[in-house]
């Protein structure tokens, strides 16, 4: 075929002569093993592994990986085994193969479990050889230009799937032709009639714009020889779906998108870069906040550059960037440089420690999670169009995506910071940890030995990574601790039905368990602690109360509260019970077990909660802060609450939340106070009656 002579003949260059003897014999072998087969093209089935291998070929890659490529589909679709090529072509190639072979056909939303358990594979053998995946990305490629033969439907949901995934993969990676074409063509098959829409007007429009184009490339080139920078400049025309993306993100029509021009500059080194920026800031004035510097702070797929917007001639636009040839290599092939430029380079040796880590990061998000579409969601989150560059306070640079918060933070430094973290400051002053971080911020995470990650978190989490530890402990570290309270509920129940806990058997445990459709007894506790299963209702299934017992129910110790039993167990915000108060546990169908101060006007008022209620008790030493709210009432003078809040803070209380009402010459102030006891509680209530202006201090309900 001519395509496989361009093949042997575009690395000939590239490869050793033995290479391309391989090369030619893992052609002869993959044309005979899909002999007989054809694409919905019409052309022999050999055609695709030959253009996914030229695609390779045209990032320099190596001989393995495009020996992998000529073979890629014969164990998935011919009689070939993984052994016989390993036989025949080495481990290194064999291994490639099964890596890309492992990856099931897919199909988007009506098999979204396959399809995400396809994922976790390719991420898995991805991270032992990141030349899998860029099999994969230009399979995907060919598949994806090639695709005007599939139904329409089947357009769409090929097209989707590499929106979403495989070009923000391909971008993450630094690939970015492989990532343009991807965006281009998905754009094409995903909003076919949008895409033709945009390819006519770009065509009109493009006669109006060359000779602007022109104009500003000669200025430009004109200002950089009076500096003596010798540089190759070029106008850059925008992507289709790049277009398309700024006229619905930022509500543009189509002549406001096109308005802006962009160009390139290449220059022989680091300083050149900075010189030329200069010498262009005196040519055209830069809009302020436009400017980024990539090449101090790269982003994190490795790219560099200097970016800038200036006010042109007529007032128009105009995008620079500015890089050097190495810079410029690496941002159009990313992690594929590796193979392409073998050198001792600093900045690819630090892709390609950027890129391990990413993949690292990736395998821990795959073993915190069990769901395979839970790992799906994870992926898409990581799979980030836009970063930010935040500080440690040890002045190391942590890149994280846009919206990413405090939380993002402490989970990138360290899973074990995130999982405890209770404050931050950001530039030096205190933030709540739902603070989104900005480029340039410095951030400091404080823990404390009692915190645990908390489900509002969820809700506010930019990265896969902290998602993904959140939910690891609040399935897995809770699940144990509602395990041990669901025990204790029921030992209580059953003790009041006077049955001993250790007298019930196997067998009894075994036939609830099944009746219960559940798949074990740890199960069936948590359910109960959850209040999934109420205990009393639990312990009579599990044995008939005795006959002394019938009419009388025996009194049984009571269940010890340490605050640290997670989602099992909660504390009513109508009393806020705190460590030293006489509580009452109130059990809640699917709330489970809900602490409550013995005075609450919800126990001592609702007869119906009487069978619910459960004794309990605080234990010792517990370590953590709880929520109380006080009202104060105070004179309503100029520094009052700047006093009132000195003193909370002395005595070593947090304010959650204040709320203020002012009448005639007083302020009665609502305080939500983090303490630790009634005895610190009585430490707050003492410091605030010192000062002067302050009439009076109660202890709220409500």
């Amino acid at each position: 075929m001519p395509e496989a002579e361009l093949l042997f003949s575009e690395t000939s260059k590239s490869l050793k002569p033995e290479d391309i003897v391989q090369l030619k014999s893992a052609y002869a072998f993959g044309q005979g093993a899909h002999s007989g087969q054809f694409r919905k093209t019409g052309e022999p089935y050999i055609s695709h592994p030959l253009a996914v291998a030229r695609i390779l070929g045209q990032l320099r890659l190596d001989a393995p990986t495009l020996t992998a490529a000529l073979l890629h589909d014969v164990v998935e679709d011919t009689h070939i085994s993984k052994a016989e090529i390993s036989e025949r072509f080495g481990q290194p190639v064999a291994e490639l193969v099964d890596g890309v072979s492992k990856l099931d056909k897919i199909e988007f939303q009506t098999q979204a479990e396959a399809q995400a358990g396809n994922f976790r594979k390719m991420f898995l053998a991805m991270a032992r050889d990141v030349r899998v995946i860029l099999i994969k990305l230009a399979d995907r490629l060919h598949n994806m230009q090639t695709l005007e033969v599939m139904r329409p439907e089947k357009q769409r949901s090929i097209a989707r799937e590499t929106l979403e995934i495989y070009a923000p993969i391909a971008h993450r990676l630094g690939l970015n032709n492989v990532y343009q074409e991807l965006l281009e063509l998905g754009f094409r098959y995903s909003h076919p009639v949008r895409y033709k829409v945009l390819v006519k007007a770009t065509k009109a429009a493009r006669g109006n714009r060359r000779e602007v184009v022109g104009k500003i490339l000669d200025a430009i080139n004109a200002k950089l020889k009076e500096a003596g920078l010798d540089a190759t400049v070029s106008g850059r025309e925008k992507h289709l779906y790049s277009i398309y993306n700024k006229m619905v993100e930022k509500h543009l029509s189509f002549t406001e998108v096109l308005d802006i021009y962009g160009f390139r500059m290449i220059v022989y080194d680091i300083p050149s870069c900075y010189v030329a920026l200069g010498a262009l800031h005196s040519l055209y004035k830069p809009i302020p906040g436009k400017f980024k510097d990539y090449i101090a702070i790269p982003k994190g797929n490795g790219y560099q550059s200097l970016h800038n917007t200036l006010l042109g001639p007529f007032g128009i636009p105009i995008e620079i960037q500015i890089r050097t040839a190495e810079m410029h290599r690496i941002a159009e092939n990313g992690v594929a440089s590796h193979w392409l430029y073998k050198s001792s380079d600093t900045n690819l040796n630090d892709l390609h420690m950027k890129t391990n880590q990413w993949l690292q990061s990736l395998l821990e998000t795959l073993s915190d999670t069990t769901d395979s579409s839970e790992f799906l969601e994870h992926l898409k989150i990581d799979l980030f169009p836009g970063e930010v560059y935040v500080f440690t306070p040890q002045g190391k640079i942590l890149t994280l995506p846009r919206g990413s918060t405090a939380v993002d933070f402490a989970y990138a430094v360290h899973s074990d910071i995130g999982n405890c973290c209770v404050a931050a400051k950001i530039n030096g002053d205190n933030a709540p940890l739902r603070t989104k971080l900005k480029s340039g911020d410095r951030v400091e995470i404080f823990t404390a030995p009692y915190a645990k990650p908390n489900p509002a978190w969820l809700g506010y989490v930019a990265t896969g990574r902290a998602r993904s530890h959140i939910r690891y402990f609040l399935k897995n570290i809770q699940y144990d601790e509602s395990v041990e309270l669901g025990e204790r509920m029921l030992n209580q129940a059953l003790l009041s039905f006077n049955i001993e806990p250790e007298a019930i058997n196997d067998t009894q445990w075994e036939k609830l368990v099944r009746d219960c459709g559940l798949k074990c007894k740890k199960e069936l506790l948590a359910d109960i602690a959850l209040g999934k299963q109420l205990p009393a209702v639990v312990a009579k299934r599990l044995g008939s109360p005795v006959e002394s017992a019938a009419n009388e129910q025996v009194s049984s110790g009571p269940i010890t509260i340490m605050g640290t039993e997670g989602l099992a167990v909660q504390f009513a915000k109508c009393c806020r019970p705190i460590p030293g108060d006489i509580i009452v546990g109130l059990f809640k169908k699917d709330q489970g077990l809900v602490i409550h101060t013995q005075d609450c006007s919800v126990i001592t008022h609702s007869k119906k909660t009487i069978d619910n209620c459960l004794d309990v008790t605080w234990g010792k030493d517990i370590a953590r802060t709880f929520e109380v709210n006080i009202k104060v009432i105070a004179a309503n003078k100029h520094g009052v609450l700047a006093r009132i809040a000195a003193v909370i803070a002395k005595v070593e209380s947090n304010i959650d939340d204040v709320a203020m009402e002012s009448e005639n010459d007083y302020t009665a102030m609502r305080f939500i106070l983090q303490v630790k006891n009634r005895f610190h509680l009585a430490q707050v209530m003492r410091g605030l009656r010192h000062i002067k202006d302050v009439v009076k201090i109660v202890r709220a309900r409500g």
